[in-house]
């Protein structure tokens, strides 16, 4: 008595195996499902601030919010335009992008030098550490009396403070970084012959990278907090001087206008800093090449 049961693999009568569905096929059926979620993640990341935006614009168009308390998003527009003919925002903006990264550029080179040193050298940590930490500790607002002192009302001071700011995120993180590389790494690096200084660059480093740039990015966001404040020292130039002059002749479609300069530039600052996280950190399996993190 022959059996009747089916084959799932078998076609027809002439019991022909089918193909089944290649790797390659169901590699690109889940490669769209996964490219579409991506996608409407980004749209929904700027889909918020523009839902924002549009109720702002409508319930000051309503009457609910007054001009004076919070202006509707087409004033601080017409401002921005009326700013950008005459040239003015331009002139502004550029002056307080010098000294962010000139400030960035001297605080972040010298917090990435320091903070290697002591991550490798425990005589280095016991010299600098709890020096750096007291610094650290002493508020901006605290500062102020004493740069004016130290250097005036020139750009120097300006540029002091936001170095100041910067060096601190940066320097923590790369200590961090060097102290958390795993020890079976650097075994393995001797085991394979590779001596100080390849471990240095071929393990140690890589490793600290991922905590490296995390303070990177930390630093971006805190040098235009210190901007704000160095900016109040007896100048007439940047973004922060815009908002105070503001404030004087309680402009508040200015001074909303400096607050989304701010935010603009925080999130193109962080976007550059993501795409150095994914250019450097691309051999890391948390890391792709589109920025999935």
């Amino acid at each position: 008595m022959t059996s009747s049961i089916s084959n799932p693999f078998l076609a027809g009568d002439a019991g022909t195996p089918t193909t089944p569905a290649t790797p390659a096929l169901s590699a690109e059926a889940d490669a769209g499902p996964r490219k579409l979620r991506a996608a409407e993640l980004a749209a929904l990341s700027w889909a918020t601030p523009l839902f924002v935006l549009i109720a702002w614009e409508a319930l000051s168009r309503a009457g609910y919010i007054e001009p004076q308390i919070l202006p509707a998003p087409s004033s601080v527009a017409m401002t921005a335009w009326e700013m950008i003919r005459d040239g003015s925002l331009f002139t502004h903006l550029g002056y307080s992008l010098a000294r962010a990264m000139a400030g960035f550029a001297i605080g972040g080179s010298i917090g990435l030098a320091l903070g290697v040193v002591v991550g490798f050298s425990p005589l280095a940590e016991a010299v600098f550490d709890r020096s750096v930490q007291m610094v650290r500790a002493v508020p901006f607002l605290a500062l102020l009396p004493l740069v004016i002192i130290w250097f005036g009302v020139e750009e120097s001071g300006k540029i002091f403070l936001v170095s100041l700011a910067v060096l601190f995120p940066i320097y923590i993180n790369t200590v961090l970084g060097i102290r958390q590389v795993d020890p079976k790494l650097l075994e393995v690096g001797k085991v394979t012959g590779l001596g100080r200084g390849e471990q240095i660059r071929k393990i140690i480093l890589p490793g600290a990278m991922p905590s490296i740039l995390t303070g990177v990015r930390y630093a971006l966001a805190v040098s235009w907090l210190a901007l704000v404040i160095a900016e109040t020292i007896a100048t007439n130039k940047g973004i922060g001087f815009l908002a105070m002059d503001a404030r004087e002749f309680l402009q508040t479609n200015v001074i909303m206008l400096t607050l989304l300069i701010y935010a603009a530039i925080g999130v193109a600052a962080d976007s550059l800093a993501r795409l150095l996280e994914r250019r450097l950190l691309s051999w890391h399996p948390n890391y792709d090449r589109k920025g999935a993190r």
